[in-house]
């Protein structure tokens, strides 16, 4: 884990936060008497940890940006593209910790496991040694990318696909959920988009609001 922590810019003064960060459910649960836990718990405190470093930037950057364009922002900035992109920068995938389906079916490239694991070290590194490594973290692989122009952040395809329906009035959008399929661990949810009472795209993720995402670009593409 050495190479990691250099990668990271961070020595953990305990490395099982670590090796906590690094290891999938599926590892876990195919080795149920190994100690510690697998990364679902860390990877819920990072995702606030990054939110708030996220939102105290953006706050503090642009003093006359509203709050919802602010909202949009964030959710680009941190979103499981961006995310993935930090891991491949940092070469996280060949550290971490699968079960033995997972290893054979990919995982070390697929970007939902690669995006999760990526908020898991940043909660490690937060309750390792504070805010501070954590921040320093965020900006320097999310943040101080966005602001020197190398990384832009993601489009968001629902707010264009309302701004493109209310250019006619009357129209009627609406996101039905579908479905979902997969193991727990690795959820995949079904999201349709209707216009008018007409089926228009579909799409789907590892969470609604991916999914959603994915079918408004879809719909996007099939109106414009």
């Amino acid at each position: 884990m050495l190479e990691l922590q250099r990668s990271i810019g961070y020595a953990f003064a305990n490395e099982d936060l670590l090796k906590n960060a690094l290891t999938h459910s599926s590892w876990f649960n195919e080795n149920k008497g190994s100690a510690g836990s697998c990364n679902e718990r860390l990877e819920f405190l990072g995702d606030a940890v990054l939110g708030f470093v996220t939102a105290e930037y953006l706050y503090k950057k642009f003093p006359d940006l509203p709050e919802g364009r602010m909202t949009r922002l964030r959710s680009e900035l941190v979103c499981e593209k961006s995310l993935d992109r930090v891991a491949a920068a940092i070469g996280l995938g060949r550290h971490l910790l699968l079960g033995r389906g997972e290893e054979s079916s990919g995982g070390r490239v697929r970007p939902s496991i690669n995006a999760d694991a990526v908020e898991a070290v940043i909660a490690a590194m937060y309750l390792d040694g504070g805010i501070e490594p954590a921040k320093e973290f965020i900006h320097r692989f999310i943040l101080d990318e966005f602001e020197s122009g190398k990384a832009r952040p993601e489009r968001d395809a629902k707010s264009d696909l309302q701004e493109l329906v209310q250019r006619k009035s009357g129209q009627m959008l609406e996101y039905r959920h579908v479905g979902e399929s997969g193991p727990d661990h690795l959820k995949r949810f079904n999201v349709e988009v209707w216009l008018n009472g007409e089926l228009v795209a579909s799409g789907e993720g590892k969470s609604k609001k991916d999914a959603e995402q994915h079918a408004a670009l879809a719909a996007l593409e099939a109106l414009q």
